[in-house]
Order: structure tokens, then sequence, then C-alpha cells
């Protein structure tokens, strides 16, 4: 049932439109929602039936979804009142990915006894950017009479659900949390920065909109100037920018124009392999980038470093409201999990110093890591080198350190090199230390025990 009428102003020549959707509510295109600087463009939401909403039900008992309604026939279904629910919003329609909301169920389930839904809103995304952003808010309403349809019916209360939404999508994730007091969680993907960032919080994802909101931003380049659909700067490893005018974003939407989604598409690619490597992305308190970058900001105190992604709510300090940045490195490509220690390194050797390379791996309960390079140009016997390394593999417990080194150039001299002492640091671990009771040749591997 649609209805539509218009708003007469008396104080100004143009006229509101609004729209009404039964159990949804209506909506307006007056500001904050159209007509503003962010969001010039005035457009109303397509009906339930144009965007084509689907709920896809995950769970431990159905290995493929069974699509459920907020009706009798959800009877049929695997749904559990008595297991919390999660719901995954996609945004930008992602080409040979489209289903992703549905891989990560599958995930899910695997790792918790869940229900998982996928909503699935192709019809609504698949058309001009605006539209898409506006369409989003009929998806929120729609997920909202969703939540509760469930607490009714499964007596069932706000803080068992939690969003996750990407891009577009978070804020579709934000719209149905306005709608939900006492939601448990939102989890943002990369939420949207055209037609959302800086606009009124009623808009846009916002910290008011559930008990615990986090998010995980991947394509920040401003919109702009560098074509990135995030909201404020990284670009990630392994990704390239995208360069072109802001009049493509609707070309870039639907499709049509080239653009590389990989930045935006790793947000829920971090937060799916998450759930498998928890202890792989550790963030780490700092001020600046550049801080961490050097080294600055390694240390969790009282154990207080959170986990990003689907376990970030479990983390010491998620409590109350906090602004603190967090910062991680992830790998380039799959699997993007780290594991970061603190490296310091005192080299034994000849009186001379030497030009060359030096190179750490770290040996464990669990594996070896690769070789990672401690320092490239002089080495200087006496001198402690420091370095963050990030490991691709969760060792556990460090057993043992591996040394090496090489030439810069042929060395007649056949000098000999070793590690003395090495401390090392895992996030809010005590330092340990291991201790190096030789010198090696060239391209001979050293292992250094604990102390």
């Amino acid at each position: 049932h649609l209805q539509v009428w218009n708003h007469v102003c008396t104080c100004c020549s143009a006229a509101a439109l609004e729209v009404c959707y039964d159990e949804l509510g209506c909506f307006e295109d007056l500001p904050p929602w159209g007509g503003t600087a962010q969001r010039p463009a005035a457009i109303l939401p397509w009906s339930p039936q144009e965007v084509g909403t689907r709920f896809l039900l995950f769970t431990q008992k159905n290995r493929y979804y069974q699509e459920i309604k907020p009706d009798q026939s959800i009877q049929a279904s695997n749904y559990g009142g008595r297991r919390k629910t999660r719901f995954v919003i996609p945004g930008l329609v992602v080409t040979d990915d489209e289903d992703w909301p549905q891989e990560m169920c599958k995930v899910m389930v695997k790792q918790e006894n869940v229900n998982c839904i996928a909503v699935e809103w192709k019809k609504g995304a698949r058309t001009q950017y605006a539209q898409a952003a506006n369409n989003a808010r009929v998806v929120g309403a729609q997920v909202a009479s969703m939540l509760s349809f469930l607490m009714g019916r499964y007596k069932q209360t706000a803080d068992k659900f939690h969003i996750i939404g990407h891009g577009v999508g978070a804020h579709a994730a934000g719209e149905a949390g306005s709608r939900t007091p006492g939601l448990a969680r939102i989890t943002g993907l990369d939420p949207a920065e055209p037609y959302f960032q800086d606009t009124d919080a009623a808009v846009r994802l916002d910290a008011g909109d559930a008990s615990f909101v986090d998010a995980i931003h991947t394509d920040a380049l401003p919109f702009s100037s560098g074509l990135g659909l995030g909201m404020s700067r990284p670009l990630m490893p392994g990704c390239s920018a995208n360069r072109g005018p802001p009049s493509e974003l609707d070309a870039i939407w639907q499709g049509d124009s080239r653009f590389d989604a990989c930045n935006h598409a790793r947000a829920y690619l971090y937060y799916e392999e998450s759930l498998v490597q928890p202890r792989g992305f550790v963030g780490f308190p700092c001020s600046d980038s550049k801080a961490f970058a050097a080294g600055q900001c390694f240390s969790c105190p009282d154990g207080s470093c959170p986990l990003m992604g689907h376990h970030a709510d479990k983390s010491a300090g998620t409590d109350g409201v906090s602004k603190t940045k967090y910062f991680l490195n992830t790998g380039r490509t799959a699997p993007f999990s780290r594991y970061s220690f603190r490296v310091s390194l005192t080299l034994d050797g000849p009186s001379w110093p030497n030009p060359g390379f030096m190179y750490v791996a770290l040996a464990g309960q669990y594996g070896t890591t690769q070789e990672h390079q401690l320092h490239v140009g002089t080495l200087v016997p006496g001198r402690t080198y420091d370095m963050l390394l990030d490991a691709e593999l969760d060792v556990g417990r460090v057993e043992e350190v591996r040394f090496r080194w090489n030439n810069h150039i042929l060395n007649p001299m056949r000098p000999r090199y070793g590690a003395s002492r090495v401390a090392l640091q895992r996030g809010s671990d005590q330092e340990t230390w291991f201790c190096g009771m030789e010198t090696v040749v060239e391209n001979a591997v050293q292992a250094v025990p604990p102390c």
C-alpha cells in the first residue's frame, strides 16, 4: 500500500514530498535527507517491493539459506529464539562477489551457534547512487521491523541482536539501530562517504545507534579527489588508489565505470577472517599512523588493546565512549591477519663495521615465520637494532629466534656476526629475552634460545 502526497510550504516556493509504507512509517525529502550541501538531490526512497529486500537465514542446522519473512511462515525455519542473531547488510554490489554476506554467514555459523541473516537488496542497490543511498533508509526500516517481529514472537530482547553493515549498508544498519532502542551492537564496515559524511546524525551511522558501535575504515581517500567510497584516509596494502571525477559516482555504483573495489571490499574480508583468527587483528592505541609506523605505540597498557572485527566487543577497555584511535597492520593478500612483535636485537661481531643485511624469523610451538628484514646498511657490533615484526603466522609461544645476515658485496675477510641478545615483546606480554652464544658466517642461520 503506497500513499504519496504533497505538503505545500507557505513560506517558500519549494514543495516537500513524503511517502509512507505501511508499518515502516513515512519518509520525506526535506533536510537533512535532501536539499543540503551533503545531499543536494531531494530523493524519496523506493517502495519495499521495488527495493526487493530478502532475509536469508543461516544456522548450524541448515547448510543453505532459508528465506524468512515476518509472518507465520517463520515457524518452518530453523530460527532459534534462544540464540543471538546477527544481520549482515551489504552496500556496493561488487562484481563477482555480490553474495559475500551469505559467505560470511556460512563462516559465522561454523564458529558460533547463532542466527545469521544475510540481507539482500540488490534491486534497490542497482540504480543511481543517490537513489540507492535513500533506498537504504527503507532497508534499515525493514531490518528494524524484522527485529521487532522477532522480539515479539520469540520474546527476545534488543541486546541479543547485532547488525553488520558495509558501505551504504552501514548507514542502513544505523537507521535500523535508531529505530530499535537497546540494540546490542552495530559494526560499520567502511561506512560510505558520499551523501553521508558530515550529515546530521539521523542520516548516517552514529555512535548513538546501538550500545556498542565499531567501524573498520579501509577506503578513506576523500571521494572528491581520490574516489574513496569510505569515510576519512588509509589505503590498504595490496590495493591501488582510484582516480577520476566525482561525476563518475553513478557509473561506479552501477558497474559501468572501471573502479577498483579492493579497498572498499577489504573491510568485509577483514571482518570475515577475524571470525576465525581473532588474535591476528589486535589494534594498538596511537595518536597517528606515523607514530605507529615508527614503533612508538606498540605496548598495550593493562592489556587493553582491542581486537578489530568480530570480537571487538569482547576486548578490555570497550565500555563507554572512547575516542582513542587504534592502528594495526594487515597483509597484502589473504590471510590478512598479522601477529605483531617488537624485536630489539643486540649485534655481536668483529670490531670493524661492515655493510650488509640482517634478518630474523620466529620459531614457536605452532610453526616458524618467514624471514623478516631487520636492517639494511652498516652492521655495527654492540649496537641494538629495533623493528616491529608483523608475523603472518601465529606461532604461539616463541621458542627460538633465528638470525641470518649477508654482505652487500663480496667480503674476503669472511666476518662472523651473531645476535648476542634479543628482547621480544608481543602486545601486553612481558618482554622475553633470548641469548646467543655464537657468531655465524654469511647466510648461516643462528638459533638463539631463551636466556
